[in-house]
């Protein structure tokens, strides 16, 4: 073979058994379970948040466990996903693990550091956690207050940063207080709009329900619902005798997620 050939063919092999070397590497999302009760069946990963990790795994390498968060479970992580935090145990199993002074430390420093940080809330009777919760969401502004607001189908105006133009399908859940001057720079992404009346129900109180903060290099998202992303609202199932169609809740968590873990 001449020496051109040969090069040209040596070239040519090394290109093709090392592709994989050279692809990137998807960011990594963690679903914690973490603050999640054993035996708690709401937003089990193999149920009915089976469809949105399936989805997300197409944009990020997914974890799920319920190991403590600190440096050696964070480690590589671009985002933490925490979905409805336990107030009480499940049936006889043990009390859920309540945020405490060291996870605070922990995923406060993960998210100055460059970290992403999604916190899902939800309205009342569904098992959820605010008085430790709000500890750590004050490092980020943020708290989840008992003002609910029902299902509706909200429009998000074209100049919402990250989801601005997109149809959101709200659950019911409860509501965001910023802390003005905050070093962490919350913000309220998606308001409360009073004009459009729930789908199934008479709450609707004015204020934020989805809001952001920037800390340090990091970004955190807290929604206060965590039904929007289940099976059945991916499904676009009847909520009661009522179909809605238009939603865009798989665009709008895949964009919040995105952002999040800086990407």
């Amino acid at each position: 073979m001449k020496p051109a050939l040969l090069t040209t063919f040596a070239l040519t092999l090394l290109a093709v058994s090392l592709p994989a070397a050279d692809a990137p590497k998807k960011p990594v999302l963690l679903y914690s379970r973490y603050f999640n009760a054993v035996g708690e069946t709401r937003y089990q990963p193999d149920g009915n948040y089976k469809e949105v990790l399936t989805r997300l795994r197409g944009e990020f390498e997914v974890r799920v466990h319920a190991e403590p968060l600190n440096a050696q479970t964070l480690a590589g992580v671009n985002a933490v996903l925490i979905a409805n935090p336990s107030e009480k145990a499940a049936g006889t199993n043990p009390p859920p693990h309540h945020v405490a002074a060291p996870d605070i430390a922990a995923i406060t420093k993960f998210v100055q550091g460059g970290g992403g940080l999604i916190v899902l809330g939800n309205q009342e009777a569904h098992n959820l956690e605010t008085k430790n919760l709000n500890r750590l969401l004050a490092e980020f502004g943020l708290q989840l207050v008992d003002r609910h607001t029902d299902i509706k189908l909200l429009p998000l105006p074209k100049n919402t940063p990250v989801i601005g133009g997109l149809n959101w399908l709200y659950y019911s859940g409860d509501q965001v207080v910023l802390t003005a001057g905050h070093a962490a720079r919350p913000r309220a992404l998606v308001n409360n709009d009073l004009t459009i009346k729930p789908i199934n129900g008479p709450r609707n109180e004015p204020g934020c329900l989805l809001a952001t903060a920037e800390p340090g290099k990091g970004r955190v998202v807290l929604i206060t619902d965590a039904g929007w992303i289940a099976d059945d609202s991916l499904a676009g199932k009847p909520i009661g005798e009522v179909t809605i169609k238009g939603a865009d809740n798989w665009e709008i968590m895949r964009r919040l997620s995105r952002w999040a873990a800086g990407r």
